[in-house]
């Protein structure tokens, strides 16, 4: 569908902006950040030891850039194994085994849900993308510093910033990096809402630390995120980047992201008639202990829509299979 294809009452309107596919911008920089370097011998070595052995979903840690104490504060997530990966990693070393990666990166909820289960969005994508045989890991920015969400928190003042999730986003492509049964150049970022911010933080080389970071993705997908921190930055990259947008999104309103897309030459399709959250599963409500959104104080609107989560779905494996592949 092109940018001017008239919106129709069966289906989403999509408007998109194409982007050539480019070499990793960090690939042919030699030097890295020196705690960057710690993170990915702390890697290697969790894997010398054999510790963080590849099951079907497995709780793993990982070494963050932000220090406690002088020490990396040390990140959870969840893993989880391509389909028709070997067992335990078992013939990893192998160059022939190894996988493309994607990392998940959670909104401002974050990736657990009140019972502490894995978010039912986060289980989704993880097992879609499994399914297309490539390892998955969900990352938890909130549950290491303490947090359990950050929905109801003004966006001026919430517990984790974007540069921490930024600098945890990446150590944990440092992280996958290192592993031995994942294809290091073939990384990929898939974030929403607040974490869709994050993966444009981690793809802007306006960044000094997205500039000297040496695991950079091949791909990256942003879920109606908010878009003026990075608009307002200048947002550079060379990583190809898709934005899936719901046309009636008033917690990040789409106009940023469409202006955002434009100047940096990115892939962006909106969704007519979608609110914020349309590719979840819960019908359409009303937030209204959310301080943020297009009118402060006002509430937001969230809720799932079948036409447009089931073409974002199918835009977003496209879009990878095409980087990964």
């Amino acid at each position: 569908m092109s940018d001017t294809a008239a919106p129709s009452a069966d289906r989403p309107t999509v408007r998109r902006a194409r982007v050539e596919d480019a070499p990793a911008f960090a690939r042919t920089m030699a030097a890295t950040r020196p705690i960057a370097r710690r993170v990915a011998a702390a890697c290697v070595a969790l894997f010398i030891a054999a510790a963080c052995p590849a099951r079907a979903q497995e709780r793993v840690e990982l070494p963050g850039l932000d220090l406690r104490d002088g020490v990396p504060l040390m990140l959870s997530g969840r893993w989880f194994a391509a389909r028709g990966a070997s067992v335990g990693g078992a013939g990893a070393g192998d160059a022939s085994a190894r996988r493309p990666a994607v990392l998940l990166l959670h909104g401002c909820g974050g990736a657990f849900d009140r019972r502490g289960r894995l978010d039912a969005r986060m289980s989704t994508y993880a097992a879609l993308v499994t399914a297309e045989g490539w390892h998955a890991l969900v990352l938890d920015s909130l549950g290491p510093r303490g947090v359990r969400e950050m929905c109801t928190q003004a966006p001026g003042s919430r517990a984790v910033t974007q540069q921490q999730r930024r600098r945890d986003t990446l150590a944990a492509l440092a992280w996958l990096a290192a592993r031995p049964d994942v294809e290091a150049s073939r990384l990929a970022l898939v974030g929403w809402s607040n974490g869709g911010s994050t993966v444009l933080a981690a793809t802007n080389a306006r960044h000094p630390e997205v500039r000297a970071s040496s695991a950079v993705p091949r791909a990256a997908v942003a879920f109606y995120p908010g878009c003026e921190a990075e608009l307002g930055r200048g947002y550079e990259t060379r990583v190809p980047l898709q934005l899936l947008l719901g046309g009636a999104d008033d917690w990040t309103a789409p106009g940023p992201c469409i202006e955002l897309a434009r100047r940096a030459g990115a892939a962006f399709e909106v969704y007519a008639g979608a609110y914020h959250g349309f590719d979840g599963e819960a019908p359409v409500r009303r937030r209204t202990d959310v301080p943020g959104g297009v009118s402060p104080g006002q509430g937001v609107t969230v809720g799932g829509d079948a036409q447009a989560r089931a073409a974002a779905r199918a835009r977003l494996i496209a879009f990878l299979r095409e980087h990964l592949d």
